[in-house]
């Protein structure tokens, strides 16, 4: 008898089990219902289809859990496992979730297809006002024109207002630059000597290419010489 029973709570977990996975998958299909770009009004074949086939496999499940806690029960208090217990209790609280989540997928759908008809509404009573009021459709266009060249004209000036802060900004570099400058030339005039000494140095150097250049003409020449 404990055999028999062991087989089939085997059995019932395995069919739970697999009708869970079932269930997930279907949850994906319901739910890309809400996510559609164009919801349509009422409630296609396939969406009614999909939510009618979770329920079936709600009560499926349902039904096995009942005869879970059958088998359980017959058992005899020592000999049943905790492990069954936790089992059982697992697959309510998945059902229990999967009840919410159905639920949560309808009121989902549901705000989605009223906010897809209520949008519509308002697009038809906009149609319907301008057909019949040619005049105000036509100066709701010259508004909408007119508010598109006002965006226009503020990126334009926003762009010019960047541009004049940047030749501001290089302006005052210019100005902090000559002014550097100044300051280095009028330290170098106020120490006593530094202009002598820097006419020295140039000297220097231009007497030392002088000397360099004549050495090397005068190579250039003997190498001439001897070929």
């Amino acid at each position: 008898m404990s055999s028999s029973t062991g087989n089939g709570w085997a059995q019932l977990r395995q069919q739970a089990r697999s009708l869970e996975g079932q269930t997930e998958g279907y949850f994906h299909k319901y739910s890309q219902f809400s996510q559609a770009t164009s919801i349509p009004s009422k409630p296609t074949d396939d969406e009614r289809q999909t939510e009618a086939t979770i329920q079936d496999l709600l009560e499926k499940r349902e039904a096995l859990i009942t005869q879970l806690t059958r088998l359980l029960d017959s058992e005899a208090p020592l000999t049943t496992s905790a492990l069954k217990s936790n089992n059982l209790i697992r697959h309510r609280e998945i059902l229990l979730e999967h009840r919410r989540e159905l639920i949560r997928l309808k009121s989902s759908i549901s705000d989605a297809r009223q906010r897809a008809n209520l949008l519509s509404t308002v697009r038809s009573d906009i149609s319907a006002y301008r057909d019949s009021n040619p005049a105000d459709a036509e100066a709701d266009y010259m508004l909408e024109e007119r508010n598109r060249i006002d965006r226009s004209h503020s990126v334009a000036d926003g762009v010019l207002s960047q541009a004049y802060a940047i030749n501001e900004s290089f302006g005052t570099q210019r100005e902090a630059l000559a002014s550097v400058n100044r300051r280095i030339v009028g330290a170098a005039s106020q120490v006593p000597g530094l202009n002598s000494l820097i006419g020295r140095i140039g000297a220097k150097k231009r007497r030392d290419g002088i000397i360099l250049a004549s050495f090397i003409a005068f190579c250039c020449l003997m190498l001439l010489y001897f070929i």
